[in-house]
């Protein structure tokens, strides 16, 4: 299903054309009924003559009511500009022809209003020509002009033969299973509760889908659908829908939200985007101006970054990024528009080339400026690559919700970019992820990096714990795991559950560190269940030789101050778990009166055992857990 979306100046005729062609009469709002005056969006159908069912969006022509206009424009197909035949083109005409310009729509066709007044010979053909002029180099230069009268009917039927002729040339909306519809009406209906309406420019919805309204994160569920007053079970793509939603409020909801899947968009309050100042713009944009910024219908107040010089003349384009007051939620390739406050004109607009990017960027970087142009001009591969240059280590599913393509053409793009080397693959036992080449050369050195100043500092130690080693990193958890992963399997580290150590780390202990070694060793032999105190083994052999006879398994510690041997820990294990297989406790009194040893020892040892799940304390025995 296709939208179109009327445009022009006050008083053309807009809503009665409108209503002239559908039998609906778009102006809902009492007070647009008694000023006969469009303030807010306007709604109506109409079946065309070789039976296609469009929707059709009635703006407001006033400036005091641009705004609104701006809400009802983001979602349309194609345009329907009225022009009344005895003023022509006025300066809300000119306005909204540079927001369809900016918008990028897809065609549509203008209605020359109002023919059956009396004019001089030759004023219809005048203001034609005045009308094609206006329309040279906009989005509507082709555009049909169709002279009718919505008071007499006169040529209602060539407009609806020409708006089939544009809508053939005029893609619908790509489905890229990302369901996204911006909110324009929040309002309660009686037995049903709260509706909203938007145009679904992404995906389908379904009654019983789970959704979020973003940036908001609130959860609902649809109730229920209507598209033209009929209720579906299936909303498709491109169409006006209305959606009863359960468990939020009217309150809870405005113009300007989005209705989408969970966490498949990102709000955000940054954008990378490529800028056009209008010509008509009374001076030029400068670096860290405030502007309005309307995405769709949303509308919020931005500062421009401009990436490229301090100033953008009128009439040029510019790379820059939006820092948004309030977060909105967007996809690479929505088009917006920007307005001053005050004067309240619209002054430029632009698309939108990430939504999410992960910082500022630097400013006149010829780097960044040409990774944002491969990123606009380029196929789904580019599009894919620079998502991932600017956040490395992200999921499959991640990029496609990012970059908005399906499943399929992010699989395709991803393994295309792996074969030709831009992009390299990390893979733990959970996920795949992909990062390029460069990001991969700078985490690895850092990793080894890291791994050498540790083995340096602590040469007696077998490793770095892992904890340690990733906040050093400041690495995520998943990136972390990757980058851990991918350099184990190219031979660089080795790992265990808890340490990390380069590959060829080995602890090297000089003759007098072993002698001293040795003789530390033989007291534990001697006296396995009364071993020397963990002062004493310090210093006998050092505090850090000591701690790497623990880490390589020679000595085993039970509590913080008290070693065994390893040797001695298996023997009185074996015999606490015998003991228990015939009798159904054991003490501390009877493990120190087997083995000889202190209470202090034994209490020790089976507080080990409690801590590893072998035993369970019961009063002041333990039995088998």
């Amino acid at each position: 299903m296709r939208v179109v979306g009327t445009a022009g100046h006050v008083d053309h005729g807009k809503s009665t054309l409108v209503q002239a062609l559908t039998g609906i009469n778009p102006d809902r709002l009492q007070q647009e009924q008694e000023r006969e005056m469009t303030i807010d969006l306007g709604f109506a159908w109409l079946t065309l003559p070789h039976g296609e069912t469009i929707s059709l969006v009635d703006v407001p022509g006033h400036e005091a009511f641009i705004k609104n206009m701006l809400a009802g424009a983001g979602g349309i197909d194609a345009a329907l500009l009225v022009i009344a035949a005895d003023e022509g083109i006025m300066p809300q005409t000119r306005e909204h022809l540079a927001i369809l310009d900016l918008l990028k729509i897809g065609g549509g066709v203008v209605a020359l209003t109002k023919i059956d007044m009396p004019f001089e010979a030759g004023w219809l053909d005048l203001v034609q020509s005045e009308i094609r002029s206006a329309l040279r180099g906009t989005v509507l230069e082709d555009a049909e002009i169709i002279p009718l009268s919505a008071r007499t009917g006169q040529g209602l039927k060539q407009l609806q033969l020409a708006l089939e002729r544009a809508l053939a040339h005029v893609s619908g909306k790509a489905d890229h299973n990302r369901p996204r519809l911006p909110v324009d009406r929040v309002f309660t209906m009686s037995g049903f509760g709260t509706v909203v309406t938007g145009t679904l420019t992404d995906g389908t919805l379904r009654v019983g889908d789970v959704v979020e309204i973003s940036p908001r994160g609130l959860r609902s569920r649809i109730r229920g659908l209507q598209t033209h007053k009929h209720k579906i079970e299936l909303a498709p793509v491109g169409g006006r829908t209305a959606l009863n939603l359960a468990n939020v409020s009217t309150d809870e909801l405005a113009r300007g939200d989005v209705i989408v899947y969970p966490d498949t968009y990102k709000p955000t309050t940054m954008l990378d985007a490529r800028i056009e100042w209008l010509a008509s713009a009374p001076k030029p944009l400068t670096h860290s101006q405030q502007v309005e910024f309307f995405l769709h219908t949303a509308q919020v107040l931005a500062r421009v970054r401009l990436l490229e010089g301090d100033t953008l003349t009128p009439g040029s384009r510019g790379w820059a990024q939006l820092i948004l007051a309030a977060p909105v939620t967007a996809a690479q390739g929505d088009r917006f528009i920007l307005r001053y406050p005050s004067p309240n004109i619209t002054v430029g607009g632009g698309v939108i080339v990430a939504p999410n990017p992960v910082a500022r960027h630097r400013r006149n970087r010829p780097d960044v400026v040409e990774r944002l142009a491969r990123a606009l001009q380029g196929t789904p591969a580019d599009l894919i690559l620079h998502y991932v240059e600017t956040h490395p280590a992200s999921e499959r599913k991640e990029i496609a919700n990012a970059v908005g393509t399906d499943e399929a053409t992010t699989q395709s793009a991803l393994a295309q970019l792996t074969m030709e080397g831009q992009l390299l693959e990390l893979a733990d036992s959970r996920r795949v992820l992909y990062l390029t080449p460069g990001v991969w050369s700078r985490w690895r050195e850092r990793l080894t990096g890291e791994l050498a100043a540790f083995h340096k500092q602590y040469p007696m130690r077998g490793g770095m714990s892992r904890i340690e080693l990733q906040s050093r990193l400041r690495m995520t958890p998943r990136a972390f795991e990757g980058t851990l992963a991918k350099t184990v399997a190219e031979g660089m580290v080795r790992a265990t559950d808890k340490q990390v150590a380069l590959a060829d780390h080995r602890i090297i202990f000089d003759a007098a560190v072993q002698t001293g070694i040795d003789a530390l060793l033989k007291q534990f032999a001697d006296a396995p269940y009364n071993p020397p105190a963990l002062a004493d083994a310090e210093a006998a052999v050092g505090a850090e030789t000591l701690y790497a006879l623990i880490e390589q398994g020679m000595l085993e510690r039970v509590a913080p101050t008290i070693l065994f041997s390893p040797d001695a820990v298996a023997k009185m294990q074996t015999w606490v778990l015998e003991t228990l297989e015939t009798e159904p406790e054991i003490t501390a009194a009877q493990l120190r009166d087997r083995f000889g040893t202190s209470r202090k020892y034994a209490i020790a040892f089976l507080e080990y055992l409690d801590a590893r799940h072998i035993t369970r304390r019961v009063g002041d025995a333990r039995v088998r857990r």
